[in-house]
């Protein structure tokens, strides 16, 4: 496994579990903010990391790194939201692009991909 695979393999699980919780929790809180900023950073690195990951096709950009602009725009557009007091809005882009981390998650559990065949390794 390559360092950036790893480094974006580890970020995206914890930016799922550090989801989970930013949103079972109360909203607005200071605990709410700083778990939130944290996880927006892990979110960066996940879809940043992803630029270096090609192995779909043969060492080009592939249609999965749209995602992961996409990614970029949503969480900004998500802090500009909060920032100018849109609550509803950035409630909005920060649960969908959670939903899309889940998505992208669900996405490497197809067989052929890199994590079955690392599980499949291990037995």
């Amino acid at each position: 496994m390559s360092q950036s695979i790893g480094v974006h393999l580890f970020a995206a699980i914890a930016a799922l579990l550090l989801g989970i919780l930013v949103l079972l929790r109360e909203k607005g809180t200071y605990r709410h903010k700083l778990m939130g900023r944290f996880w927006v950073v892990l979110m960066f690195v996940v879809a940043m990391t992803s630029f270096w990951i090609r192995d779909l096709n043969d060492g080009a950009v592939s249609w999965i790194h749209l995602l992961s602009g996409f990614t970029v725009l949503s969480l900004i557009l998500g802090i500009r939201a909060i920032r100018k007091g849109y609550v509803e809005a950035h409630k909005r882009f920060m649960i969908g692009t959670f939903t899309g981390l889940c998505g992208a998650g669900l996405g490497t559990l197809f067989p052929g991909r890199m994590i079955p065949n690392f599980v499949v390794s291990l037995f």
